[in-house]
């Protein structure tokens, strides 16, 4: 979802709400700490140098549970940020403490909006360079009939 969307988005709603692939709704008392713009400049695994942008939400849950951040609010943080940091109309990145496995991490989610909640969308990682990696594109289906002319065993060979 991009930066534009959100915006539009947000001019509409009465209350703010964001969900979790897994169909988990952040507590509603979670605070947006940043919007910023993340630079990536890299060298992917073919040697070719490449130029990422994101526009960045980080939400956090705090102990203040009469807090509730109002839509009118974000709108007004995004805007003075696009001002301030000169954010373009970017993709949106959303940081969130997520617990994997026993453990809490920051966890990335990309952005959708289903009518009523932002959705935290899961991302991947993916090699840049699939064509110098030699990564085949998919799944490759073998025949087993093609993999030995000869059976290894017959029905009279005792190996089994």
């Amino acid at each position: 979802m991009k930066l534009s969307e959100v915006k539009l988005v947000l001019k509409k709603l009465d209350k703010i709400g964001f969900q979790l692939a897994n169909g988990t709704l952040v507590p509603n008392h979670f605070h947006v700490t940043e919007v910023g713009k993340i630079t990536k400049h890299f060298i992917d695994c073919g040697g070719v140098v490449r130029n990422e942008e994101v526009a960045n939400f980080q939400l956090w849950n705090a102990n203040d549970y009469d807090h509730r951040l109002h839509p009118e609010k974000l709108l007004n943080i995004i805007e003075l940020s696009e001002k301030i940091l000169k954010i373009d109309n970017l993709e949106i990145e959303v940081e969130y403490q997520s617990q994997i496995e026993g453990s809490e991490t920051i966890g990335k989610f990309g952005l959708d909006f289903d009518g009523k909640n932002f959705l935290l969308t899961s991302k991947q990682t993916n090699c840049l360079a699939q064509d110098q990696c030699g990564v085949p594109e998919g799944k490759q289906n073998v025949r087993l009939s093609d993999l030995n002319e000869e059976p290894c065993c017959t029905p009279s060979s005792n190996c089994c």
